[in-house]
């Protein structure tokens, strides 16, 4: 099953919980993964009196994007994102802060100047949380790599995007073969606001559907020829994230990227994702020489995503390539595309509400194999699922976060079924839209933020969680992502 050695250290030696009679004990958590997530359960629930058993491959072994043996690695960046609780984010980071999330504070006295992001010296983080762990005397850390589940329960699995091949088929044993991704295609999602309603067209192709909505569906962005060969030009010309080594990138021709299909000729993204037939303008009353297509992201219409666009652009080319679409040329994005290896569950299908498996009780995933994407979302995730499996631990069946905070917004990301599942950063199409007055996006962004603070402190408040008084955050600032990395694995 595994190698492993116990770690010696101060959590070694006896806690206040082994002091109890057995009646009094608290019942034992396996978590396998010492990341964000598995880090931010594992000290929840010794917070809450639970013993924990966290299993971890370093520093036996590491994932090919590792590089040190500190549990809770940034590997791609030292960035939290932004600050302001005007974007999801920074209103997820300041839920977490309310909540005590290990993550936030530990992270804000290693905090490093960012403008208006939340970073952080990345070696200091990782050091001082592997150390807040390894001190707890509630959490025993047992060192070696995990090639199959245990059978303690309950057990939570936060392996993250690159779970082992070994372990990785064995959860595919007990979910079912097929079950699992091993590659993200994402596409780009954009703001509904920011789409220039002038100039694109609902229609889906061959007005097919039986109701109106039906055929309606799709928004349509129409190009002319000389647009359409300029757009590809640029999406030939710019900037591609190559894959890394470990990567072994292996493209599925249903699912390719739209640089590969359009290296393979100047006509292969108009009988792609691009193709016009069937697709008619008012306008114009002909099919335009190409269409990118946009899907309602959510039930509100807040958001839409680009069809079939996932890309290995750099974050800075899509937002210049991806403006030169008709009806984009002011788009605000939501999410990025991308293209990399990452291992995750299909969560609508397979997950309840509290992460847990629905065919195995006492079985959780959490982190980005529950296909939360980025470090924030990651860690949020590990505080509901040690918030559930204390509460059912207690007896009690979990009541989730309302739909109108960040955090509910995550239980609503792995929900939400659609075409094909996809990870996804939080943003606020996950979140209930706004049903006050009309406003604008920075007060509505506002507003949602302080509706969310709100409702989180009467649903602690309704549970018996403890949710702190507000903390200063910093100035509203609306971001836009230039770096040339995917999202952060």
């Amino acid at each position: 099953m595994m190698s492993a050695s116990t770690s010696q250290g101060p959590r070694d030696t006896q806690s206040p919980i082994d002091d109890q009679s057995p009646s009094k004990k608290k019942a034992e958590v396996t978590i396998i993964g010492a990341g964000l997530a598995g880090c931010e359960a594992a000290l929840q629930l010794s917070q809450g009196g639970h013993r924990v058993r966290l299993l971890e491959q370093k520093p036996e072994q590491r994932t090919p994007a590792q590089n040190g043996d500190s549990f809770c690695e940034l590997v791609c960046s030292n960035s939290f994102r932004g600050a302001a609780v005007s974007n999801a984010v920074g209103l997820l980071k300041e839920e977490m802060r309310r909540l005590g999330s290990f993550v936030m504070s530990i992270g804000a006295e290693h905090q490093v100047p960012a403008g208006g992001a939340f970073a952080v010296d990345r070696d200091k983080f990782s050091a001082a949380m592997h150390a807040r762990v390894e001190s707890d005397p509630n959490i025993t850390v047992v060192v070696g790599e995990v090639t199959a589940l245990p059978e303690a329960r309950p057990l939570i699995v936060a392996t993250g995007p690159l779970t082992g091949d070994a372990l990785a088929a064995d959860i595919e044993r007990l979910i079912g073969t097929g079950a699992l991704a091993y590659y993200d295609a994402i596409a780009p999602i954009v703001t509904a606001e920011s789409i220039d309603w002038a100039k694109v067209f609902f229609a889906s192709r061959w007005d097919k559907g039986d109701t109106e909505e039906e055929r309606t569906a799709y928004v349509n962005c129409p190009f002319t020829k000389e647009e359409y060969e300029a757009f590809v030009q640029a999406v030939v010309d710019a900037k591609k994230v190559e894959p890394r080594p470990f990567e072994k990138v292996k493209y599925f021709e249903g699912c390719l990227p739209i640089e590969v299909m359009a290296d393979r000729g100047p006509k292969t993204l108009s009988f792609g994702p691009m193709k016009p037939v069937g697709l008619t303008d008012p306008k114009t009353g002909r099919w335009p020489a190409a269409v990118v297509q946009l899907r309602r992201e959510d039930a509100a219409g807040t958001a839409y995503n680009l069809v079939g666009f996932q890309t290995r652009m750099s974050w800075g080319e899509q937002g210049r390539v991806l403006r030169m679409i008709p009806g984009l040329e002011n788009a605000e994005f939501y999410r990025y595309g991308a293209v990399h290896r990452n291992t995750f569950l299909n969560a609508p299908e397979l997950l309840d509400s509290t992460f847990q498996l629905k065919s195995a009780d006492g079985v959780y995933f959490s982190g980005q194999i529950s296909g939360t994407e980025g470090y924030v979302e990651s860690a949020a995730s590990g505080w509901l699922v040690a918030h559930f499996v204390a509460e059912r631990l207690a007896g009690r069946e979990p009541v989730v976060p309302p739909p109108t905070t960040a955090h509910g917004g995550l239980v609503t990301l792995i929900q939400r079924a659609d075409d094909g599942y996809q990870p996804s950063n939080i943003n606020f199409s996950l979140i209930s839209p706004w049903d006050g007055d009309k406003l604008k996006k920075k007060p509505r962004n506002e507003a949602l933020a302080a509706r969310a603070l709100r409702h989180l402190a009467e649903w602690g408040k309704s549970v018996g969680v403890s949710v702190t008084e507000p903390v200063p955050v910093a100035e509203p600032v609306v971001e836009e992502a230039t770096g040339d990395s995917p999202p952060a694995v």
